[in-house]
């Protein structure tokens, strides 16, 4: 339960997200932040903090090279599966492997990363995933064409869905990828 938002705007990706850490009806806001930086990429996680810890400080992610997309889907997944496999978080049913669902911006573009390992990229330039995902495209939708900063339009988006779902609470975090120099 919670949401992570991020959009793509003039060569960097942003994240948001709140601070819900739930299990059934119990909500605790947690002080360790769901978005940060791993060298190039900003990720931004839900599904487990334990999968969100080994992103931040075990996984080890290549550094993007030739085609983005293909980079993405094979030689970073690939590292990922390993990485949540080594440290025993990901799981296999029917003999299929899952993970979590998270956001990954790396070079401009924004990805998202399903629990079967599926990478999408939203054509929009923004997604959200999360228990209050909806809410939070709907804002990110409302405010495109606002002339807001990237900042703005997240904590909107954060907000629509702090107000409408029982399951995200402030405080919000931030994380971008580094400015391209």
């Amino acid at each position: 339960m919670t949401v992570i938002v991020g959009l793509a705007r003039k060569g960097r990706v942003h994240l948001g997200a709140d601070s819900a850490g739930v299990s059934g009806l119990q909500l605790t806001v947690r002080r360790d932040a769901k978005t940060f930086r791993n060298g190039p990429y900003v990720m931004g996680f839900t599904t487990s903090f334990r999968m969100g810890q080994l992103l931040q400080h075990a996984f080890q992610p290549p550094h993007p090279s030739g085609d983005l997309h293909k980079h993405m889907v094979t030689t970073w997944t690939d590292a990922l599966r390993t990485c949540l496999k080594d440290a025993g978080w990901a799981r296999k049913e029917s003999d299929q492997e899952q993970g979590g669902t998270f956001l990954v911006g790396v070079a401009g573009r924004l990805f998202t990363i399903y629990s079967d390992y599926q990478v999408g990229e939203a054509a929009d330039g923004y997604d959200a995933v999360g228990c209050g995902d909806e809410l939070a495209l709907g804002a990110l939708h409302a405010t495109a064409h606002l002339g807001l900063a990237p900042r703005a339009r997240l904590t909107a988006a954060l907000a629509a869905a702090t107000h409408h779902s029982a399951g995200v609470i402030g405080p919000y975090t931030y994380a971008s990828t580094p400015k391209r120099s």
